[in-house]
């Protein structure tokens, strides 16, 4: 089956609204951009599982907004469970992912579809699914609505991708810096160089 197209994000030159631009450079993608392809990420996904009754799994918190829009596009049964990490730097090694909220669901013989925000190094995703395969589902796919290769450090790909983005710092559209900036309905580039004339 051929590969489908995944469109590129590229840093543009749309300005945030002029009270966000001491925070957000640019505007990357727009609602009315992002609103397109998550439609069209519910008709793959609603062909791909036709038939099927799907557990949907999603990576807590930042895929919320992404979550609820696409959950809209899949008039499909299914059931929705949660996974939470934290990685911690106290006590362990930097970086270890530890899961601060388990499946409640049991996905023994069934379709999984992990849903996440961002897939950047890959760790968290590679984790994740890893951890959901030694519970025997049927079958695992998972879908993201940003890939960032150029971060990779974990051979692995999303089956289903939004867009293809380089390697900026995303807020937005449910991602956060500081738990900041996720009701934005844009995605958005964070500032992450003082505004000219700011004194740093």
């Amino acid at each position: 089956m051929k590969a489908p197209r995944i469109p590129i994000a590229a840093p543009g030159r749309t300005l945030p609204p002029p009270a966000l631009r001491p925070d957000i450079e640019s505007v990357l993608l727009s609602p009315e951009r992002i609103r397109r392809r998550v439609a069209r990420l519910g008709d793959d996904l609603t062909r791909e599982f036709s038939g099927r009754e799907l557990v949907v799994v999603a990576m807590l918190h930042g895929t919320v907004v992404f979550l609820a829009d696409l959950l809209r596009h899949l008039p499909l049964p299914l059931q929705l469970d949660f996974l939470a990490g934290s990685s911690y730097r106290s006590g362990t090694r930097p970086g270890v992912l530890r899961m601060t909220r388990e499946l409640r669901l049991d996905v023994r013989g069934r379709e999984v579809l992990i849903v996440d925000d961002i897939l950047d190094t890959g760790r968290t995703l590679e984790f994740v699914r890893d951890r959901i395969a030694r519970l025997r589902p049927a079958g695992i796919r998972t879908c993201v609505l940003l890939d960032k290769p150029s971060r990779r450090e974990r051979p692995i790909q999303a089956d289903h991708v939004g867009f293809q983005i380089p390697d900026v710092f995303v807020v937005g559209y449910g991602m956060d810096h500081d738990e900041r900036f996720r009701n934005l309905p844009f995605v958005g580039v964070r500032r992450i160089t003082p505004l000219k004339g700011d004194g740093g």
